[in-house]
């Protein structure tokens, strides 16, 4: 059985990027079982933050990784908060903190130009030195509310509507959230490439 690196800690990536590899003789890893500390995000763009961090942890594990790196981009805003949308309001903000300032620099927008997207990169290293690495997309399209709805998920799920739900990505499921998430299409097309790499091997 092979084993990939995932350059995380989240509990719910490792389920979640386990189980679409469940028929492919995988086995996911998380970065904490080699203690592996997280890498500072100095990327200019999610491909450039998700390299980074799937560098650094297929350098001190020897093994394959994966990584990725994601964010909202709101239209009016011109992308921001983009890439440092964990960071919006500055160092070690919390998930209030930054949609506080989300709903601060939205203001005076009208609802029709609240529209905006989270949008995840997801990248597979064969090893640390890899020229060439997999790189799967992923866009969730929505519109920014006024306030807060809904107390699922985390960042800025509260104020992220979705309007094939009619509902925040805050009110969803789990498993509905990620079905239709930034996270499991960019997860989906690595998968889809992945698999098409082992084929070929």
């Amino acid at each position: 059985m092979r084993k990939i690196l995932l350059a995380s800690n989240n509990p719910g990536k490792v389920r979640e990027i386990q189980t679409l590899l469940k028929d492919d003789d995988i086995t996911i890893v998380p970065q904490s079982a080699f203690q592996i500390p997280n890498i500072e995000e100095i990327g200019l763009t999610f491909i450039e933050n998700a390299i980074l961090k799937a560098r650094h942890a297929s350098q001190l594990s020897g093994l394959p990784a994966i990584a990725d790196d994601s964010g909202l981009e709101v239209d009016a805003l011109d992308g921001a908060p983009g890439v440092i949308s964990a960071r919006y309001a500055g160092p070690g903000a919390s998930d209030t903190d930054n949609n506080a300032k989300l709903l601060r620099e939205l203001e005076k927008i009208p609802n029709a130009e609240r529209t905006a997207r989270f949008r995840c990169v997801m990248v597979f290293l064969r090893h640390a030195r890899d020229p060439s690495p997999l790189i799967g997309q992923g866009v969730w399209e929505g519109i920014i509310l006024n306030e807060p709805r809904g107390s699922g998920g985390f960042g800025y799920d509260p104020l992220f509507f979705v309007p094939e739900k009619n509902c925040t990505s805050a009110e969803l499921t789990p498993d509905e959230k990620n079905r239709l998430s930034h996270r499991s299409k960019a997860l989906r097309e690595l998968v889809a490439q992945l698999c098409a790499l082992r084929n070929e091997g």
